[in-house]
């Protein structure tokens, strides 16, 4: 039963861990980047999902770089700068990325901060920061960076590189914002598997531990991320979905994103921001300096810091003191703040908590009786005003049970995982939707005047990824079309101007009249030129080409069709138009059924067509059986037309619009001086620890001499040597050495090393041979007693040959005699000669005897008696020995069958199977496998999961990346895991 329930127990652990072949094994990361934190989880190896801890082993990391002295920091370092001199410490950039000098968020970041100096890029339409009169920063490349050093988080708890990441993103991040995010990745050494909206992430997080839960009935949950700087409120479905991957259909999970609503500035951040100021009139008030605090950055810097320490410490006290030594002109202050006063000046950013989920139940078509659970995220929903005006609005009590720091990293942590080549997970399948409208703006002549035509490429809410054609019919001549964000007047008018720039790009078609002059002699008609759109799972919209499209008129021999010929014709004519006519210019996607909140994947509505079409091609063929034969059919094979696809390129240029990302000479210039900077940082960290060791290793030795052990197994030349090697470097550190390079510390160290090493190896080996002896007594003990006992057995001659116990006794003798010899020198030679007898002589004799006791142990394992030859009958029935019989009944013969002691027992058939299946690992079935949906054209086409799935669990599985082989008992159930 123990054997029993230690397998069990493996392969439940199996089951609940990630395993990979650690020659093939690459990790893979996420980033959860916020405003004001930055957390890393990580997969690898052994390591399911787990948080990568800083440097000083905490969860999270503020979003925080400095520059002082030609040094950088990141995290809590740089905000110690910041508190000092602000204007070298930068954080919450990420609300800068992919905006001009004129947007609204960057007059609100300017009036926050006032002490950046913050410049207009008027080639890229963007920001950058002036550090200094030669220094000049990104956004994209300060957010590089950071970028960094989470990977250096994540490679330092992994022990091993890493270069794969999914990124958390703010759901209303436009396209400029999410290619600048996408490029600050690039110049990290990052590669971007997924930019992941941080809802999706988190609704992902919540539903991979509860896919218990989960059925075919759709299950409503809105989570409330209240944030440092944002607040969003989402509608989430939680459903059963049946997928077809080549062939087979399973039944997974599925999160689909229904609403959002969103506000960009209510934040935590903000509250900070009126406390400060609160506290900075405070400190006026009292006139204890004719200076104003508001004129001083460093103590703005420290009033700031301060108000977000008591703003935490008021979401659970009802008061507290604000105070700060020194704040202005050496003056201390001290002040008393109550949860009330916060609640008085924060009054009207309460009043819009509701906004938000008001915004998301419309864009749901939802209502609140329908929504099953409130989840709060993020840490501004720790304030208790807060949870006060949410509970008012939903009336509902509110659920805690998520973890609203780490939610988002974990469940980005999963998709990177599923992602990735390296690893297998539970397929859980993920729907986000687009929250900005897409249009195409074009003009076309018609008798004469030229007419401006919207059409819609991309709807509210439409899910991504996914791929669009738009078809031009009228154009015989190069055109130009404009991509345009479309209907967004449902926005507040303060969120429409954040969107910022609404015209995205303006792509410009050459070559269309050679193009329709090239085939107009072969008999083809133009179906229009199609551009083909995708919006990949990161949210980006990409034109992937542009083509002109003919079909031709070609007679060929029909061919007898067969049963499945004729099964796909039926089916390929349910899927066609009956139109002859196209539109003069549309948009193709899948035709619109009934809109219902969770949407069918396009590979299930595949099969249920195929599956309706069935019957009808079996009426079909009975119509067709029914019918009487014709003599005097032809028998000779008609001749019908067929036609034929021809698709001619066509050139495209697109210039973008608005802020755009760094290219060319910009871009290497950021890419080398990131590198310039990161080099630093290594050398810097190198010399550290190589003085660090250095000082350390002096210290050291001076200290050994003066301990008997070390004094006694030295000469006293020996050790005055050594006493001056580091007298001499210590006094050398402390004068001209302080300011040398890591070269310089290393090579002094192995001369130290040198000196020392003859010594420190005579004093191992004096500590430990002793044990290492009395090892090998016990060693020679227990040989000569198990000689013993297998010389005294009866039976052993049967085992064992003569040979075999000789050699072991030689072997003993030898041991024993060489143990004797070592002892008697050893104790007449000094502890400061040289050793003559090391402990690897002592243990590779052991090993000489240990082979000879294990080769006869092995050899009595598996020996079995030779089985007795049978008696004849007559002496067995009046033998009066003890051996059993066992009668055959029905009057045959009574067959008797000896049973001796070295023989086993016989099983039981029931026994013969438990034995069977205990300790057996089988090999896992790959069942699962890569499908592509099917589509028409102008049809939504959604990537191919690249990630299988088993049946059972919430945790990742075992990796199975070819040739590793995943191996683990089938159907094994786990338990439930709860955060």
């Amino acid at each position: 039963m123990n054997r029993k329930r230690m397998l069990a127990v493996s392969l439940a652990f199996l089951a609940l861990s990630i395993f990979i072949d650690s020659t093939h094994g690459v990790a893979v990361m996420s980033i959860d980047f916020g405003s004001e934190w930055m957390k890393v989880a990580i997969v690898s190896p052994g390591v399911p999902m787990e948080i990568a801890l800083n440097k000083e082993s905490k969860r999270k990391t503020p979003v925080t770089i400095a520059f002082r002295n030609g040094e950088r920091t990141f995290g809590e370092d740089a905000q110690v700068v910041a508190v000092r001199f602000p204007k070298n410490s930068y954080s919450y950039i990420l609300d800068l990325l992919g905006k001009s000098i004129d947007h609204p968020l960057v007059k609100l970041y300017q009036t926050r901060f006032p002490y950046y100096e913050i410049l207009a890029d008027e080639e890229r339409e963007t920001i950058i920061f002036k550090h200094d009169e030669e220094t000049f920063y990104t956004p994209e490349e300060l957010l590089a960076q950071i970028l960094y050093k989470g990977k250096e988080f994540a490679e330092t708890s992994a022990g091993q590189k890493i270069n794969e990441a999914v990124i958390t993103v703010p759901g209303f991040f436009n396209q400029a914002e999410r290619k600048a995010l996408l490029q600050a990745a690039d110049i990290a050494g990052l590669k971007v598997l997924q930019l992941i909206n941080d809802y999706t992430a988190v609704a992902l997080n919540y539903g991979i531990f509860r896919r218990k839960e989960i059925n075919e009935t759709t299950q409503y949950i809105m989570f409330f991320d209240m944030g440092a700087s944002s607040t969003t409120a989402t509608v989430v479905g939680y459903q059963n979905v049946k997928t077809k991957e080549k062939g087979y259909v399973e039944t997974n999970p599925q999160v689909s994103i229904l609403g959002v609503g969103y506000d960009r500035t209510l934040g935590g951040l903000e509250m900070q921001i009126r406390l400060q100021n609160y506290l900075a009139k405070e400190f006026d008030a009292m006139k204890k300096t004719p200076n104003s605090v508001f004129d001083s950055p460093r103590a703005m810097a420290k009033l700031f810091k301060e108000a977000g320490r008591v703003k935490n410490v008021l979401s659970a006290n009802a008061d507290h003191y604000a105070q700060i030594e020194g704040l202005l002109d050496e003056k201390d202050f001290r002040v008393q703040v109550t949860r009330e006063k916060l609640e008085e000046l924060c009054a009207d950013l309460f009043e819009r908590v509701a906004r938000p989920i008001k915004t998301a139940l419309e864009t749901s078509a939802l209502t609140m009786d329908i929504i099953s659970q409130i989840v709060l995220v993020g840490a501004g929903t720790r304030v208790p005003k807060v949870q006060e005006k949410l509970t008012e609005f939903v009336k509902l009590e509110l659920s805690k049970n998520i973890n609203t720091d780490e939610a988002a990293a974990m469940g980005a942590v999963y998709k990177a995982a599923d992602l990735s080549q390296g690893f297998k997970v539970k397929k859980f399948i993920t729907k986000d939707a687009v929250l900005f409208p897409i249009q195409i703006v074009f003009d076309r002549t018609v008798d004469g005047a030229t007419k401006r035509v919207r059409r819609m490429l991309f709807n509210r809410m439409n899910a991504y990824p996914q791929k669009k054609i738009i078809t031009f019919n009228k154009h015989t001549d190069d055109f130009e079309f404009s991509v345009n964000y479309a209907e967004l007047e449902y926005l507040p008018a303060d969120e429409m101007a954040a969107v910022g720039n609404t015209s995205l790009s303006i792509i410009s078609l050459s070559g269309i009249a050679d193009a329709l002059s090239k085939h107009a002699n072969e008999g083809t008609e133009s179906k229009g030129i199609k551009a083909h759109f995708a919006m990949d799972d990161s949210g980006v919209l990409n034109l992937a080409n542009v083509e002109l499209v003919f079909e031709k008129t070609v007679v060929a021999a029909e061919e007898e069709e067969g049963t499945f010929s004729k099964l796909g014709s039926t089916i390929s004519k349910l899927f066609a138009g009956s139109d002859d006519k196209e539109p003069a210019e549309k948009v193709e996607e899948p035709s619109k059924e009934d809109i219902k909140p969770v949407h069918e994947d396009p590979d299930q509505l595949g099969v249920q067509k195929e599956a309706d079409a069935k019957p009808q091609n079996q009426n079909e063929t009975q119509t067709t059986e029914n019918k009487p034969s014709n003599k005097t059919e032809k028998i000779e094979k008609e001749k019908k037309p067929s036609l034929v696809t021809l698709k001619e390129p066509i050139p495209s240029t697109e210039v973008r619009l608005g802020p755009k990302t760094l290219e060319g000479p910009k871009l290497a210039e950021s890419t080398k001086k990131i590198e310039a900077l990161n080099h630093h940082d290594l050398e810097r960290t190198r010399r550290e620890r190589a003085l660090n060791s250095l000082e350390a290793f002096v210290i050291d030795a001076q200290q050994k001499l003066q301990l008997p052990e070390y004094s006694e197994a030295t000469t006293p030349e020996e050790s005055e040597k050594i006493l001056a090697a580091c007298s001499t470097i210590s006094d050398w550190l402390y004068e001209d050495g302080y300011d040398a390079d890591a070269d310089t510390y290393e090579q002094k160290l192995a001369e130290l090393k040198g000196l020392t090493n003859d010594l420190y190896a005579r004093v191992f080996e004096h500590k430990e041979r002793p044990e290492a002896l009395k090892g090998m007594v016990s060693m020679i003990h227990g040989s000569t007693t198990f000689l013993e006992k297998v010389a005294n057995v009866t039976s052993s001659s049967e085992i064992f040959t003569q040979v075999e116990l000789e050699t072991l006794q030689k072997t003993i003798n030898e041991t024993q005699e060489w143990h004797d010899k070592i002892v008697k020198e050893l104790a007449d030679i000094p502890l400061y000669e040289p050793v003559k007898y090391t402990v690897r002589d002592i243990a590779n004799k052991m090993a000489i005897l240990d082979r000879e006791v294990k080769y006869l142990v092995n050899k009595a394992k598996i020996w079995r008696p030779k089985p007795k030859e049978e008696e004849p009958a007559k002496n067995k029935t009046t033998d009066n020995s003890d051996e059993a019989t066992a009668e055959v009944p029905d009057g045959s013969e009574t067959a008797e069958v000896p049973v001796t002691a070295d023989e086993a027992p016989v099983k039981t058939k029931e026994e013969e199977e438990e034995d069977k299946d205990d300790g057996v690992v089988e090999e896992e079935q790959n069942s699962n496998v890569e499908s592509k949906g099917e589509t028409d054209d102008g049809s939504i086409e959604i990537g191919s999961e690249k990630h299988s799935q088993n049946e059972t669990g919430e945790t990742l599985q075992l990796p199975e990346p070819d040739p590793v082989k995943t191996k683990d008992k089938p159907n094994q159930e786990e338990p439930h895991q709860e955060l």
